[in-house]
């Protein structure tokens, strides 16, 4: 009878959890007074309400986030802070009328000395190649140029190894990637580097097989050694396009510039022109005279001049904005590259670009930033996978995925990995090799990683200190091994804490609640009594009421006498508070339990 009577009040709960309201988001930065302002709701009322909560704010304070449950109780709303990017594109998005396409952005990547710049040369007809140093770029540049009456926006991200990060992060604005390999040389590392980074990134590849002129090009071998990186060319079956070019000698430049507007066109690239604009920072420097600059793409609505803007931890106004060719702009609309002037200070690099309502909002959007990262101790991160918490990926998933980097010492180790790990998955994971190379692990590896959220393996190489501090910088594993036994022994583990485990309730105790207390600065607290077993601190707790469960959720304090405790055993008094829930009353049943997991 019991069961059955538990069973209906689950089935109330879920009832009431699919009616509950839909929560309310606020942006980032948003003061009381605003809140107050958007729900008609009187100010003097809402302050009276919180400080009565414990809390010590004015009406003029930003929002945080540790004060929203109690804000969302007292107005009876869900409440979430929303950042101002997640709130312009859900803007961009909803409203599909206004989606129109815009041009697309190609990044240019490849190995050094694979002919990437002189391709853009080629393309721009200017002489970008001589000036710089060495022949090597140095820096992220955006070019727009016009093909057939249709705009393009190039990335030209550098070739050098020394430059991984400036190459991934031209992967994260994106539409389509041009791989440039050099037909005399085929597929390189730092080839098999931009292809991985750009398929994490999601992004499609398009093939230029560039320096077809050169007597010692050989498109057959280079095609072959595509097609293992899994790009099987088009007149090979494969669905990748493949233009065979010559930049030097500027042969079928057209054709790669009819491929990359098919392309686009067959994508349909969509931007919403009427939000505000919304960006990345490409590259930033000081410059001595003008102060901080930086180049900014314009993703979603039209960057004008004057207005106010927030970038990660800066703000400003655009004092000026120039083209690639330093001409003044007085507005830059989607896929246009611009060098923007007016930033408080030089922005990371990556940073996402927003232009705001006016200096106010953005000066109240930075202090909300610079207090939460302040709280955080650094600046917040997704959560990583290690081989000792895999449990965690994904549990929505049926089919789960653990992907790896692979590095070993020579080309043989690579291989026998490369055959020997995959065949570890199992019908419930699959282990997928994004990217295996010989050698030591290198920035560009951990980079990858990051974005991929993979676990680096290291079989007989090093991960050098400097690389171990970018690793633990982006929260990314990195595990070493000597013996191959103990590689794919601790791999099996992992893959067994990617199972689903099985979950089994169980009973710790009852309390009988006698009195209710109203503490400031902590809340509702029910004064029990142990009736049997005991009380554990965060463990799992229902409240039940008349033989019906009212409250599922967790004990988030235990008192006895003035003193916070662990446990408390049958016969004794004590305090608990319950997480996110008050509304308790004399003679409701305090029942703890926790839950174990087996694996299967």
């Amino acid at each position: 009878m019991a069961m059955k009577k538990e069973t209906e009040a689950k089935k109330k709960k879920k009832t009431a959890k699919e009616k509950a309201p839909p929560s309310y988001a606020i942006q980032e930065g948003t003061t009381f007074r605003q809140l107050c302002e958007q729900l008609n709701i009187k100010g003097k009322d809402l302050i009276e309400a919180l400080t009565g909560a414990g809390f010590n704010v004015n009406i003029n304070d930003i929002i945080e986030d540790d004060i929203l449950p109690s804000l969302s109780e007292i107005i009876k709303k869900p409440l979430t802070i929303k950042s101002i990017e997640e709130s312009i594109k859900n803007q961009a998005m909803a409203d599909e009328a206004n989606l129109v396409l815009r041009p697309p952005v190609v990044t240019v990547m490849g190995h050094v000395d694979h002919g990437k710049t002189t391709l853009l040369d080629a393309i721009r007809k200017t002489n970008v190649a001589e000036r710089e140093f060495g022949g090597i770029t140095q820096h992220i540049g955006a070019y727009r140029i016009t093909y057939k009456g249709k705009p393009i926006t190039f990335i030209d991200t550098p070739g050098h190894e020394a430059f991984t990060k400036l190459r991934a992060r031209g992967a994260q604005v994106t539409d389509i990637v041009v791989l440039v390999v050099a037909a005399d040389d085929g597929v390189m590392p730092q080839t098999k580097e931009a292809i991985a980074h750009a398929k994490a990134a999601g992004v499609p590849i398009l093939v230029a097989i560039n320096k077809i002129d050169k007597a010692e090009a050989n498109l057959d071998r280079v095609k072959q050694q595509l097609s293992k990186e899994g790009l099987l060319i088009e007149e090979w079956g494969g669905d990748t396009i493949c233009v065979e070019i010559s930049a030097k000698e500027k042969k079928n430049i057209d054709e790669l510039l009819e491929m990359i507007t098919l392309l686009s066109e067959v994508m349909e690239i969509k931007t919403n022109r009427q939000v505000p604009a919304q960006g990345v920072v490409l590259e930033a420097r000081l410059d001595p005279r003008r102060g901080p600059l930086a180049t900014v793409i314009v993703q979603l609505g039209v960057l004008r001049q004057g207005e106010a803007f927030v970038s990660g931890l800066c703000s400003g106004k655009v004092k000026a904005m120039f083209d690639e060719q330093g001409r003044p702009l007085k507005q830059a609309e989607p896929s246009v590259p611009v060098e923007i002037l007016g930033f408080s200070e030089v922005p990371q690099a990556g940073d996402l670009f927003q232009a705001v309502a006016d200096q106010d909002t953005a000066d109240k959007i930075i202090a909300y930033r610079r207090s939460k990262l302040k709280k955080k101790e650094g600046p917040a991160r997704p959560e990583k996978l290690t081989l000792d918490q895999l449990f965690k990926q994904l549990e929505e998933k049926e089919k789960k995925e653990l992907p790896l980097i692979i590095k070993a010492d020579v080309q043989g180790s690579v291989e026998t990995l490369c055959d020997l790990i995959p065949s570890l998955s199992t019908d419930e994971v699959k282990i997928n090799i994004i990217h295996a190379s010989t050698g030591q692990i290198t920035e560009s590896d951990v980079l990858l990683a990051s974005a991929s959220n993979a676990i680096i393996i290291g079989y007989n190489t090093k991960a050098p200190a400097k690389i171990q501090e970018v690793a633990k910088e982006e929260h990314v594993e990195i595990r070493l091994y000597r013996v191959i036994y103990q590689l794919i022994d601790d791999l099996k583990k992992a893959l067994a804490g990617l199972l689903e485990p099985e979950e089994k309730e169980v009973y710790l105790g009852r309390a009988e609640i006698r009195r209710i207390f109203n503490i400031p600065r902590v809340g509702v607290v029910a004064g029990c009594y142990v009736t049997d077993g005991k009380i554990l601190h965060n463990a799992q707790a229902r409240v039940i009421r008349n033989d019906e469960i009212i409250y599922t959720g967790r004990i988030a304090s235990l008192k006895h006498l003035k003193n916070s405790v662990t446990e408390i055993k049958k016969g004794y008094e004590c305090g608990i508070v319950l997480d996110k829930f008050k509304d308790i009353e004399k003679g409701d049943i305090i029942e703890a339990f926790i839950i174990e997991k087996e694996t299967k």
